[in-house]
């Protein structure tokens, strides 16, 4: 059983959710929590991976661990992004059965379920459908990852979980121009009206393309919860249940953001949309005693000041 004294590795404890996880685990009393940097352990390097968990010996693992990014580094570095990813969650997922780990949990994302497929998304509709061709590799690599799992709980009677949750944000996001995913995107682009004379917003895409988020912290409550649940499914979605659209969004981040200062929101329509729309299905989550606590507009203004203490 996992308790208080269990030794607990973040694997990509310095991104988004690494991060977000470490501090609910610190909050939650757990005191034996490992991280390690790539100087450290590499962890694209099989034999690197297994003598460091050999060494640590944790009782439990949160593979956090994940080249990410928005539509335009999805699409533009496939081959990176598939070759990373499948290289990093195979050497933790195989390593872990080695070193006799039976319990861990793979985050994947949403992006792994078919573009088109009915909303909203339940579990069952994985690999129903065509992907998303915009970050189709990625999604690939993560859905490896979720057989894997599958497979080792199979085969080896290992208690492998796989979480999928929906667009998080927060604090310790990506804020690049060209790598983030969306809701830092608007977050930065909204700041930098703040000092600039222009008065308008540009959007990809037309921005009706609808996505649901969630707040990192409430994924990281997730994760914990989940570490100690029983459960009979290897796949459960984390998310809110509630989409809107790009624009919507980009109104609320504005009226966050710049409350006094009239803003045009213009469309770039030789950009993509990707995905049309993409909610959750989360009633499995809530059927094992999980529910969101997230209030969207003070969430938003919470990763707009950890955004402000980053960049002063």
């Amino acid at each position: 059983m996992i308790n208080l004294k269990s030794k607990i590795y973040v694997a990509g404890h310095k991104g988004l959710v690494g991060s977000a996880i470490v501090r609910e685990l610190k909050k939650k009393g757990y005191k034996k929590i490992i991280v390690a940097d790539r100087s450290k352990v590499d962890l694209t390097d099989k034999i690197k991976v297994i003598k460091f968990l050999k060494k640590k010996t944790p009782d439990f693992i949160f593979i956090a661990a994940a080249k990410v990014g928005g539509i335009y580094s999805n699409n533009k570095y496939k081959a990176q992004f598939i070759y990373e990813n499948l290289s990093i969650q195979s050497n933790l997922i195989h390593s872990a059965y080695l070193c006799g780990i039976k319990n861990l949990i793979f985050l994947g994302s949403s992006c792994v379920y078919p573009r088109d497929c009915k909303q909203p998304i339940k579990e069952n509709y994985l690999l129903d459908g065509k992907l998303e061709s915009t970050n189709d590799a990625y999604a690939v690599a993560k859905i490896a990852g979720i057989k894997m799992c599958e497979s080792y709980n199979e085969q080896y009677k290992t208690n492998y979980k796989c979480l999928m949750p929906t667009n998080t944000f927060g604090p310790n996001d990506n804020y690049d121009n060209l790598n983030s995913h969306f809701f830092p995107a608007l977050i930065k682009k909204i700041h930098n009206l703040k000092k600039s004379k222009k008065k308008f917003l540009v959007l990809w895409g037309n921005g009706k393309a609808k996505r649901e988020v969630i707040y990192v912290d409430d994924l990281a409550k997730a994760c914990v919860y989940f570490m100690k649940k029983k459960t009979k499914h290897t796949i459960i979605n984390i998310g809110s249940g509630k989409d809107y659209s790009i624009k919507y969004y980009a109104n609320l981040i504005l009226k966050t953001i710049l409350p006094n200062k009239k803003i045009l929101i213009k469309h770039d329509k030789s950009k993509p949309n990707g995905t049309p729309r993409k909610v959750l299905d989360v009633s499995l989550a809530k059927k094992y005693g999980w529910h969101y606590s997230m209030n969207l507009k003070s969430a938003i203004t919470k990763t707009y000041d950890s955004y402000i203490k980053e960049i002063n």
